[in-house]
């Protein structure tokens, strides 16, 4: 059997502010981001987390909620989408990890796929038109808050893939 007829196998690393700029914003509490005491200095504010871009061709900015059922393993990725008009980002609403698999933007690469395990108290906000596999439950269903582009025009393009590929399941 050849490499392309074997397809590819990802193992994903952990996800992090640097490692995942390409593709977009990570959106967690950490001490390297804007932060300060409000409500009387009862709450701490981690401030500007994500470049939300949601107004190109008269859209604007919708709130919804994703509930994400878990695949079986290893997780074949059969599907690629982006957004070319707007961010989309995702906040668990639990505390379970997830996986993210991202590609940059342009025509689709397969060999420049990457894969990243959220460890449940990290977001992710998608650059307009990066290429990323829909939300990867790993534990439970899983719930996400969303906040993407609504409007005119067409924001979501699909791709379905030929060649296998494969997350390890061993992370």
């Amino acid at each position: 059997m050849t490499e392309q007829q074997a397809g590819i196998k990802l193992t994903p690393i952990p996800l992090s502010a640097e490692a995942f700029a390409p593709f977009g914003d990570v959106i967690e509490v950490r001490e390297s981001v804007q932060h300060y005491l409000i409500n009387e200095g009862n709450t701490l504010r981690y401030h500007d987390l994500a470049q939300l871009d949601v107004a190109a061709e008269d859209g604007r900015a919708i709130v919804s909620i994703f509930r994400s059922t878990p695949l079986a393993q290893p997780i074949s990725i059969k599907l690629m989408e982006r957004h070319p008009l707007g961010s989309q980002l995702f906040m668990p609403l639990c505390e379970t990890p997830y996986l993210v698999v991202v590609a940059p933007k342009g025509e689709f690469d397969a060999s420049k796929l990457s894969v990243f395990i959220a460890n449940g108290e990290q977001g992710v906000n998608y650059h307009a038109g990066t290429w990323h596999h829909y939300c990867l439950a790993l534990e439970h269903l899983s719930d996400f808050l969303v906040i993407d582009r609504a409007g005119p025009g067409n924001n979501c393009d699909q791709l379905q893939l030929d060649e296998q590929i494969l997350i390890n399941p061993d992370y």
